[in-house]
């Protein structure tokens, strides 16, 4: 019987609604570091960048507590999820919203 509770606590660091409240807190903290962080010396960073800022800063606290939470709790399968899926959200934002650079055409000497 204790088992079962034991699992449950840690199924609980993956919950879903644990990690859309660790996800938000990432992205309003990020968002306003973001948004605001050397504003006056480099001018206003587009809206895009914030966002993909933002969305990565949320997604890689949600990751970061749930895989503290789940290494506190011994779950070394369930952190090595958590990372892997971390790493992946990140990634994923950085390619969807990260505008590709143009190439950089050859100088004629």
């Amino acid at each position: 019987m204790k088992k079962g509770k034991g699992k449950a606590k840690a199924a609980a660091a993956l919950a879903p609604m644990e990690l859309a409240g660790n996800f938000t807190r990432g992205l309003v903290a990020t968002g306003l570091l973001a948004a605001i962080q050397d504003r006056w010396s480099r001018g206003q960073p587009s809206n895009r960048k914030v966002l993909r800022l933002a969305l990565q800063g949320g997604t890689a606290l949600a990751a970061g507590i749930a895989t503290a939470e789940s290494l506190r709790r011994g779950d070394y399968a369930r952190a090595l999820i958590a990372v892997a899926g971390g790493a992946l959200g990140v990634a994923a934002t950085e390619m969807l919203l990260n505008p590709p650079s143009p190439p950089q055409e050859a100088e004629i000497g």
